[in-house]
């Protein structure tokens, strides 16, 4: 008696059509790459910045009037020598500058695990955490936290030179900043009502 062929462990072929729209994909390697060629500006740019605060530090008028000309304010009252306001708002720059770093490094290393290929990073030892259950909704969350406290350092070098702003300014960028808030939880608590959804359709099923 023959047996029957079980054809629901054989995997279903792709059409040149499905083939070309899935190799599409890799279209996104440029722009992974631009990322990557944007990471090694936002490198030099702090190294030019930190090279500047200890020049500032060591007396040269010349990196003092760099660091001054990135932070101060037009109009506003420049100092001659570097003091603690100018180191407050020259670190939270480069603060700034390393959470932007790591945003850049969340959406090249997410995205193109997620959207273009498999990175096969399992066991690696300096495999990101975040990545081993990252997907789309995950990567959108992660991206407005990082989002916010960028938005934060902003906001906090504005009100450190409040005295040179406009009240009007001031409400905006606060007014942005709790939009920012606003918008993250909206899609952390929309993330979390997706994956309840999904774990109460596999417990059914």
């Amino acid at each position: 008696m023959a047996v029957p062929r079980n054809t629901n462990t054989l995997p279903a072929r792709m059409t040149p059509l499905n083939r070309v729209i899935f190799a599409s994909r890799w279209l996104q390697m440029p722009l992974y790459l631009g990322l990557i060629l944007a990471q090694c500006v936002y490198v030099f740019h702090f190294w030019v910045e930190l090279k500047d605060l200890i020049g500032a530090a060591m007396g040269n008028v010349d990196s003092l009037k760099h660091l001054l000309d990135a932070v101060t304010v037009p109009d506003a009252p420049r100092p001659d020598k570097l003091n603690e306001a100018t180191i407050m708002l020259v670190v939270l720059g480069l603060i700034d500058v390393v959470m932007i770093s790591n945003l850049l490094i969340m959406v090249i290393v997410g995205g193109y695990e997620t959207f273009v290929s498999r990175m096969n990073l399992e066991g690696h030892r300096d495999q990101p955490e975040w990545l081993s259950h990252v997907n789309a909704s995950v990567l959108k969350t992660k991206l407005a936290m990082a989002i916010i406290g960028i938005s934060s350092i902003h906001l906090l070098k504005t009100f450190i030179n409040a005295a040179a702003y406009e009240p009007k300014v001031l409400i905006a960028q606060t007014v942005i900043h709790c939009v920012f808030l606003v918008s993250a939880v909206a899609i952390a608590y929309t993330d979390r009502i997706m994956t309840a959804t999904q774990a109460a359709s596999k417990a059914n099923h």
